[in-house]
């Protein structure tokens, strides 16, 4: 399988082939454009030209005759990942996109039992990496959600991704397919987010993400899947904070239809040289699902949602008045340990590490 990006200035990297891949049979002695052509016909036999696919899969077409089945998942759902299972075995793509970024790659690397650890612990160095990554408001933020992830994991059992997992393995199998990630970059969208809200709205959100305790279900992860029960719950989203709907949801939504849009390209049989119509898979959050539809033959500006704002003068001055306290806090320690202890105290990597990621950024 070829590992491939659709944005052009992000990159997958090397990713793993799936442990149980089982190739076709290859008889020995054949030449490379003999076993090209037998992988190319296997995989025109295995596709299905109407195959009956799961409820939750909207079939789309390019004006080159190019098809995409876009499979809408919740990110916690068992009969998510059967869905994605049986289009990609069904249709045979030639690509396959998934609602990742480079950002969050690692997700396809782990397995689930890591990914559940690593989900439920939260600790200072995802907190100064998040912070670096994504700037000090942002990165809060981040950690506020992945504390909602692990709440969500914790309640399941479950490692999110799952269905993007399933999308990379079953990709493996299918000949000459190709596997994009085709999520906008994880830290232009918490950029964008933060500075479109208010310092109310930020506190609002911040409170109720800190506090969030309820129980969840998989009935009720189940429900994310029903087109009319999760537009409900959006509406209620877009009431309480429509910028962060605007940045998080609809920018997103076309940003996904680009990359979308850039799979679904007439391909070349390597046979012949033919260029030949696309058979691509995309699997995406159900909740972007309508804004794909919706935007899936219009004129897109993907420059204006690219575009991140440098960092408020709010923002500089908390960071200003957090590392302050921070070294007041390091100072206290320090006078309260005495010099020696204090001094192997600020040695320490962590402590050092933290006072750079503090550390204003260069004019």
């Amino acid at each position: 399988m070829e590992q491939d990006n659709n944005s052009e200035d992000e990159s997958v990297g090397r990713l793993p082939e799936p442990a149980d891949e089982e190739p076709p049979c290859i008889p020995p002695g054949l030449a490379d454009g003999e076993t090209v052509e037998m992988l190319w016909q296997l995989r025109s036999q295995r596709r299905q030209s109407s195959p009956e696919l799961p409820e939750t899969v909207t079939r789309l077409t390019a004006p080159d005759g190019s098809v995409l089945y876009l499979v809408g998942t919740a990110h916690f759902s068992d009969s998510s990942k059967k869905d994605v299972a049986t289009t990609i075995r069904a249709v045979q793509p030639d690509v396959v996109v998934v609602e990742l970024c480079q950002y969050r790659v690692s997700m396809l690397r782990m397995d689930e039992s890591t990914l559940l650890k690593e989900a439920k612990d939260i600790n200072l160095e995802k907190v100064q990496q998040a912070i670096k990554q994504n700037g000090l408001m942002s990165g809060l933020m981040q950690i506020l959600l992945l504390k909602v992830s692990a709440h969500i994991t914790e309640q399941l059992g479950m490692a999110p991704g799952g269905e993007f997992r399933e999308a990379f393995k079953e990709a493996g199998q299918v000949p000459f397919c190709k596997f994009h990630l085709g999520d906008r970059p994880i830290p232009v969208t918490f950029k964008r987010a933060i500075a479109a809200l208010s310092l109310w709205q930020k506190a609002r959100l911040a409170w109720g993400l800190c506090f969030l305790s309820d129980p969840i279900s998989k009935e009720d992860v189940e429900k994310c899947k029903q087109k009319d029960l999760l537009e409900q719950t959006m509406s209620e989203m877009i009431g309480e904070f429509p910028a962060l709907h605007q940045t998080i949801v609809a920018e997103r939504d076309i940003y996904l239809t680009h990359t979308l849009r850039q799979a679904t390209r007439c391909v070349e049989a390597p046979h012949d040289a033919q260029k030949v119509p696309a058979v691509v898979v995309g699997v995406v959050g159900m909740g972007h699902v309508p804004g794909i539809e919706r935007n899936w033959e219009k004129q897109l500006d993907i420059e204006e949602i690219m575009r991140v704002a440098p960092p408020s003068r709010f923002s500089q001055v908390f960071r200003t008045i957090l590392k302050g306290v921070v070294m007041g806090m390091l100072g206290y320690a320090c006078y309260r340990a005495g010099g020696t202890v204090g001094r192997s105290l600020l040695s320490l990597p962590g402590v050092q590490s933290l006072m750079e990621t503090l550390r204003p950024p260069p004019a």
